[in-house]
């Protein structure tokens, strides 16, 4: 296997997040599930606009975070994913290669808009998310590149890209391409609601192969495979796939191996102001460290300080420096 270009390759929706703080009165009079997700229209995307507070527009999607992340330690990143060549679509592009990360996904210049969530955060720090995919629904086979897909060590996919059907054919191409050069691949669960709408085929990912590693929350892990009881679920997820990381915010997490299981505290924190992007970031720690060839306990502990930052602020985008957090915590990568 030749050496690696890219650390980690991220397939995910390229999305702006609009942000804004709400009430859970706000919530029940839009009819929106706390905590969730829900993909919308246009139509849809408008009406919550004009109904929002005061709103912080950021760039996003899931996997996007997370590459963001990675390059924040110092990995080197890269991400596909789909825009418009509109206003927003310039602001993603512009955030993304300033983070350091490489992005070279051709826009489109017809048809929707470039993707937005707009994500209302309630008191407790709580996101509920409503995303208009717009132009991420459009990405393409055509849009993976053998050649950057082969260069890096770790294909990284998020499952809310399960639910269009091009950009599900090109996370599968990406995959048979990865093992085929001798690379990883991973899969985010994403978000329970997300779970219930693909379980079966998540777990045909996962029994077949193509997956190397999943990250789930417990939500997520309960959804899976719809049980109430964590620890067989727990075990049944060790007997479907080699390698998986289950978060379990202060609780910390568990990282799942063939050598058995290690238990990773959290990191405190001072106050969780916003939980967007915590299991977005958490996987850029984990997958930093794993592509540098870290062990299990140092890849959770770099994935639990990445996750602990992010949730003392607003948005899902690292505003310290994670590499320098990660050497005061003695977790150099």
């Amino acid at each position: 296997m030749t050496s690696a270009r890219f650390d980690v390759l991220g397939i995910g929706n390229a999305i702006v997040d609009v942000l804004a703080r709400a009430d859970e009165d706000f919530l029940l009079a839009q009819g929106m599930r706390k905590g969730g997700m829900a993909l919308i229209d246009e139509a849809r995307a408008q009406t919550i606009y004009d109904a929002m507070g005061p709103a912080v527009e950021i760039s996003g999607g899931s996997a996007a975070n997370t590459m963001v992340g990675v390059a924040g330690f110092g990995g080197r990143a890269a991400f596909v994913g789909k825009l418009k060549a509109d206003e927003l679509g310039r602001a993603f592009g512009h955030d993304i290669r300033a983070a350091g990360v490489s992005f070279s996904t051709p826009p489109a210049s017809h048809g929707p808009s470039t993707g937005r969530c707009y994500v209302l955060v309630t008191p407790d720090g709580e996101r509920t998310m409503n995303t208009y995919l717009g132009a991420a629904q459009d990405l393409h086979p055509r849009d993976v590149d053998e050649t950057m897909v082969a260069a890096s060590a770790i294909i990284y996919l998020e499952g809310y890209l399960w639910d269009p059907k091009h950009a599900k054919e090109a996370f599968l191409k990406a995959a048979k391409i990865a093992h085929g050069s001798g690379r990883k691949v991973a899969l985010s669960l994403s978000d329970a609601f997300c779970v219930d709408r693909w379980r079966d085929e998540f777990l045909q990912l996962m029994r077949s192969g193509t997956l190397d590693l999943v990250f789930a929350n417990e939500a997520e892990l309960h959804s899976l495979y719809q049980t109430s009881d964590f620890d067989g679920a727990i075990a049944t997820l060790r007997a479907d796939i080699g390698a998986a990381v289950v978060t379990r915010s202060e609780k910390g997490c568990l990282v799942i191996s063939p050598e058995g299981i290690e238990a990773v505290p959290a990191f405190p924190v001072e106050r969780v102001v916003d939980t967007t992007g915590a299991g977005d970031l958490f996987a850029a720690g984990f997958l930093c460290g794993l592509a540098r060839g870290a062990d299990d306990r140092s890849c959770g502990r770099l994935g639990a300080l990445a996750a602990a930052e992010i949730i003392q602020h607003l948005g899902a985008r690292p505003e310290a420096s994670l590499r320098e957090l990660a050497e005061e915590n003695g977790l150099a990568v």
